[in-house]
């Protein structure tokens, strides 16, 4: 049985527990681990052999990639996954001008979404020199359930174009980590949005100036797993709009005492925060 697929379109305490961890490469759930460390090359495919046997067409970027950057070929052996947590390997069964053929050599494994799920606002729309991308890039890496650009009053705007950039960063980054369920890149979203969201979020965290400390801050909080991560653009938020933030229901957290850029300030939170919902979980990568 045989199904075509064309070119892939791009759509922070008390240290006891840091002393725990193990080296952490995203959240799962139980399973998760033994399928992302290691291994066979894997690539992406948003149609899988849903059983031992069958046959699928890999064309497009993934095809190039496959054959010309890595000079895979017939009976190499490979994984294909589709970002939804579906993962598969096989072997190249054929190969031509046009495309491979894909035959999988154990049946489809279905891989549950993960259960730390952080959602990460940022104002990066106006990010200059692929710090965006970094930006990007590295929230994947590290386990973001999902990126919204944040427009503000002093990042008012994201391109089009940014974001199908973006999207491409996204599957390259997961690609990379062997990440299974692909990080969600969201609509802009305006501060008038964000509040509601916040106000429906068990726990939102606003990094500012004046503040406590963030491992702090997160000593005196329940564990959650889910909430959300709210950095402001350069320039930082207007005393307009942190005030409406919390009113709405944020906790305000302090990275240190230097001036931070937007995708540090980023990446310094989402890391401790995602350290510390995992700190009862034992990670083995």
């Amino acid at each position: 049985m045989f199904q075509t697929l064309g070119a892939v379109t791009p759509r922070f305490v008390n240290r006891s527990w840091l002393r725990s961890l193990t080296v952490r490469a995203f959240s799962s759930s139980s399973g998760y681990g033994d399928h992302s460390c290691g291994g066979l090359p894997r690539f992406y495919s948003e149609t899988l052999p849903s059983s031992k046997g069958n046959v699928v067409r890999v064309q497009g970027d993934e095809f190039w990639h496959m054959t010309k950057v890595l000079r895979l070929s017939t009976n190499d052996r490979v994984q294909l996954f589709n970002g939804k947590g579906g993962l598969v390997e096989g072997c190249i069964q054929n190969v031509d001008r046009t495309g491979l053929d894909f035959v999988a050599l154990d049946d489809l494994i279905l891989i549950p979404p993960q259960n730390t799920q952080w959602h990460v606002y940022a104002g990066f729309g106006t990010l200059k020199g692929g710090r965006a991308d970094w930006l990007v890039e590295k929230c994947t890496e590290l386990g973001a359930d999902s990126v919204t650009p944040l427009l503000t009053e002093r990042s008012p705007s994201i391109s089009e174009a940014r974001v199908d950039r973006l999207e491409r960063v996204i599957l390259a980054a997961s690609k990379q980590c062997q990440r299974l369920h692909e990080m969600i890149l969201k609509p802009p979203v305006e501060i008038d949005d964000l509040l509601h969201l916040i106000a429906q979020s068990k726990l939102s965290l606003i990094a500012t100036a004046k503040a406590t400390p963030v491992l702090g801050a997160l000593t005196s909080l329940e564990k959650e797993t889910t909430g959300l991560i709210i950095i402001g653009p350069e320039g930082d938020f207007t005393e307009k709009e942190v005030s409406q933030i919390m009113e709405a229901g944020a906790t305000a957290v302090n990275l240190g005492p230097h001036r931070l850029r937007v995708e540090t300030a980023t990446i310094a939170l989402l890391a401790t925060v995602m350290l510390w919902s995992d700190s009862q979980q034992n990670w083995i990568c």
